[in-house]
Parts: structure tokens; C-alpha cells; sequence
């Protein structure tokens, strides 16, 4: 008796980048795309699989198999909706995500180490379609979603989860206004991310984009402040919370008050928002740093210390309490990182910032670690070893240990109930807070966590917004 041949997989197809040495000093995105024919080598990887546990792995849940199939017809525009019947930012998931553990991370070709790029051909896919209109519809239509008469939807933040809510409504008829406490919306998709790896006009596109389809922007609307949740109650019929967690996290160690101690968050905010790398140009100045401390292991100390070599900055080094293993970057920024000539100080950590005697940051004291019992996140816990210290120079540190929840909206909502961290409480089901038709997702939900996570909340919210309102 015959056997079948097995299917012979082909190699993943590589991502087109920037040398190392030249994207290391621009803010031009440093991975350039594929083409049409890669695109379509690399969709013709996927088998198909009649159960896909690739679309298990996402957390908007986009039908991946369908829409890598029509890549490998070339039928790009088909592809394109597909993926928004889902997803309402495929340009920004399929440059941000986390693929390796989410959707790439399910596909059946991980056995042999290359799965489907299912994130690369995602990023495609868009960027083909942004030439065309930005208000198509998941019905396939080039006409704009028309408000249904007296239905209105209220989105506070525009980040990952807000833009999805404010998506999914719009696409459904309601009206919506969004709320955003800075002067340009996007969220930490602007101010958080550099250009590098999520350029603003990517944004800015998808933005446009809800706006064609009926959203209204409201900049410089701070929460709390400018307006409160119980006047948008009076004028919503749901209202839906996604600001964020921005307060950050400090090291509580002495010296952390010198001139030259910032928090990831301002600095990449002064960088990314402020447009800083564009200084005098752009009004908004960067501290800059000839030896620059990173402290975290996270995406955002890989952003924070890669934007601080494209400053100017001589020397870059990462400093974490414990080895590269157990890093929660992506292994992706962890590699290019690498490639720029970013420095890893590992088994490491700071016990005190130095200064001079104007207070401006000169060294930092680090105590050397060594690794023990595994704690509860898994990971093996961080134990000093006595008596080993030393110095490290550097001029500018950067904070990038996580965030917290801002309670400037949480403490003017009577009513919203809290969890034991600060962040709002949710029905997990349907996003809804303890006040009635008031919604929340993403970060001020689960703290800091991925974009793609923070839509999988806005995307539930807004469709149980729409089954109330629509019936």
C-alpha cells in the first residue's frame, strides 16, 4: 500500500530590515515589509489545518486560515476583510503583537521552530490596502456606517481598547465620541511606542479611518478633570473607559531624585509624542545622555534604550535582576536590541543613584544577583550576593519597571468599583463596570499588558454595547 508523501514546509521567509548600523540612528521603521511575492510565499506556508489553533491564540479572534489562503491567491483586498471583520487596527497588531506567544505561538508548524508569519502577513495585508478607502466596512462596501438616530456611545482614552469599542460601534450604527486627555489620539500607540517600530503615520491612518466611519475625536478632554463619567452618563447611553495605566512605577532606592532619573514614560512620551528627536525643529527638548541606564526587561525598556542610542547616546546598557532567560521582552526587540549595540548588564541590580554636586546623576551602584527558588510568577527569584557591588557610569536612567493605574478618573467616579490593585472591576464577559451601561477595558482593567489584549477587551465591551442598543 502506497503512503501519501509528506508536505515538504518551506523555510519561514525572512523580514526585509534596515542594516544595524544605519537604523541604529534613525527613527525610520526599522523592519521595511514584505513584498508581493514574499507575501504570498510565505502564506503558502500554512497547511490549512481544518481546525485552525492559530485563531484560538488570538485574542480578537481573527479567522487567520481564511485570510492567509486569499494572501496566497493574492487576493490582498479580500484578505484585508477578512482580518476587519475581527480586528479593527490590523496595521498596529500585525507590527506590535506578541504573535510568537499568541496566534504563531498555537500554529501547528511550531513543532518544527517556524511557524506561519502570521503577524508579518497581517502587516502586509494592511499596509497593501491603506492606499484604498479607509471607511470600508466589514460588509464589503465603500459606504460609511450612518449613526442610528438617538443611540450614542461615549469612549474615555483613545488607546487600543477605545479605538476597537469605538470601531465596532461605529460599524454597527452608533454614534460615537471619543475623549482623549492629550493633543493628538492614539493612546500609548503614539506616546509609548516609537516610530521606529509603529510609525505615527500607521496611526494616524487607522485613526482617520473611524473617523470616516462617524467617530468624533475630542482632544485635550482629560477625564476627571474636564469632564466627569456622570455627565457622560447623561448624555450616553454607554459609555466606555480605556485610559490606560500611565502612573509609573519607581525603584524606591536613594539618588532616585537626581537631575537625569526619568520614568520610561516621560521619556518616551518627551521622544515619541513631543516629537524630541526632532528638537529644534519640533518645540519639545530631550534630556540627552552620553551613558545611558535602562532599568526593566520588558518591550518598553527595549524601546526606551533603543530610542536612547538613536539620541545620540555612546553607550546604552539594559539592567535586570535576572539572566536573559527569563526576560519578558519580546524575542524579537530583545534581538534587534542586540543587533544596535545595546549593552545587557544581567544578574543585576541598583541599590543607589550617585550625583555630583549640582545633583545631576553620575553613576548608579549595582548589586550583583544570583538566581534561587522560583517565585510566583514562575521565574526563578533574584538573591543578592553578599558583599558584591560595584559602579556603573551613566548620566541619564531610565525607570521602565511597569505601570500603575492613574486615579485621577477613578477618584472623581463614585460608584466604580476597584479591585485590590487600583484598577477598575469588570464583568470578565462583557467589560461592564459596576455602574450600569458604563464599560472598561484594557490596561486600567488588567494593568499593563499587550495592544492586542487591550482590543480583545474593547472589541467585547463594544459588541455587548451593540446587542443593548440595537437589540
Amino acid at each position: 500500500m502506497e503512503t501519501k508523501p509528506k508536505k515538504t514546509i518551506a523555510p519561514r521567509v525572512d523580514m526585509p530590515c534596515q542594516p544595524a548600523d544605519v537604523r541604529a540612528h534613525n527613527f525610520d521603521e526599522v523592519a521595511t515589509g514584505y513584498t508581493k511575492e514574499m507575501a504570498m510565499q510565505e502564506a503558502s506556508r500554512c497547511l490549512q489545518c481544518k481546525k485552525p489553533l492559530c485563531m484560538k491564540g488570538c485574542p480578537v479572534e481573527v479567522p487567520i486560515r481564511d485570510f492567509i489562503a486569499e494572501v496566497a491567491r493574492g487576493n490582498f483586498d479580500a484578505a484585508y476583510r477578512i482580518i476587519k471583520t475581527t480586528n479593527s487596527l490590523p496595521a498596529v497588531c500585525g507590527r506590535v503583537c506578541p504573535q510568537e506567544h499568541q496566534c504563531e505561538g498555537k500554529c501547528i508548524l511550531n513543532a518544527k521552530g517556524q511557524p506561519v508569519a502570521i503577524g508579518r502577513l497581517e502587516r502586509f495585508v494592511a499596509d497593501s490596502y491603506i492606499a484604498t478607502s479607509a471607511c470600508e466596512q466589514v460588509t464589503g462596501t465603500n459606504s460609511c456606517a450612518m449613526p442610528v438616530k438617538g443611540k450614542k456611545v461615549a469612549c474615555i482614552g483613545s488607546g487600543p481598547s477605545s479605538l476597537t469599542c469605538a470601531g465596532v460601534c461605529a460599524a454597527n450604527g452608533l454614534k460615537v465620541d471619543v475623549f482623549e486627555a492629550l493633543h493628538e489620539p492614539g493612546g500609548v500607540l503614539i506616546y509609548g511606542i516609537p516610530s521606529f517600530r509603529l510609525p505615527k503615520n500607521v496611526v494616524a491612518t487607522e485613526v482617520d479611518g473611524l473617523r470616516r466611519s462617524g467617530v468624533d475625536f475630542h482632544l485635550n478632554s482629560v477625564g476627571g478633570r474636564t469632564f466627569t463619567v456622570d455627565e457622560l452618563r447623561k448624555e450616553y447611553d454607554a459609555v466606555f473607559i480605556g485610559v490606560g495605566a500611565g502612573l509609573p512605577v519607581f525603584l524606591g532606592v536613594p539618588g532616585e531624585n537626581l537631575v537625569g532619573v526619568f520614568s520610561a514614560n516621560e521619556y518616551l512620551t518627551r521622544v515619541n509624542l513631543g516629537r524630541a528627536y526632532a528638537f529644534p525643529e519640533q518645540d519639545t527638548p530631550a534630556y540627552l545622555g552620553k551613558h545611558v541606564t535602562v532599568f526593566g526587561a520588558g518591550n518598553v525598556a527595549m524601546d526606551a534604550a533603543r530610542t536612547a542610542l538613536r539620541m545620540g547616546a555612546e553607550s546604552v546598557h539594559i539592567v535586570y535582576r535576572r539572566t536573559k532567560a527569563e526576560m519578558p521582552a519580546r524575542r524579537e526587540e530583545v534581538e534587534h536590541a542586540e543587533e544596535e549595540g545595546v549593552k545587557f548588564e544581567m544578574l543585576a541590580a541598583p541599590v543607589q543613584f550617585n550625583g555630583d554636586a549640582e545633583m545631576k546623576l553620575t553613576s548608579v551602584t549595582l548589586q550583583k544577583m544570583e538566581l534561587g527558588e522560583p517565585d510566583a510568577s514562575g521565574r526563578r527569584r533574584p538573591v543578592p550576593v553578599e558583599g558584591a557591588t560595584y559602579e556603573l557610569a551613566t548620566d541619564l536612567a531610565i525607570v521602565a519597571l511597569g505601570t500603575r493605574s492613574n486615579p485621577i478618573l477613578l477618584e472623581a467616579t463614585e460608584g466604580l468599583e476597584k479591585t485590590e490593585r487600583g484598577y477598575i472591576k469588570v464583568d470578565e464577559a462583557t467589560g461592564e463596570t459596576s455602574l450600569p451601561n458604563v464599560f472598561a477595558g484594557g490596561d486600567i482593567v488588567t494593568g499593563a499588558a499587550t495592544v492586542i489584549l487591550a482590543m480583545g477587551a474593547g472589541r467585547r465591551a463594544g459588541q455587548e454595547i451593540c446587542r443593548r442598543l440595537l437589540g
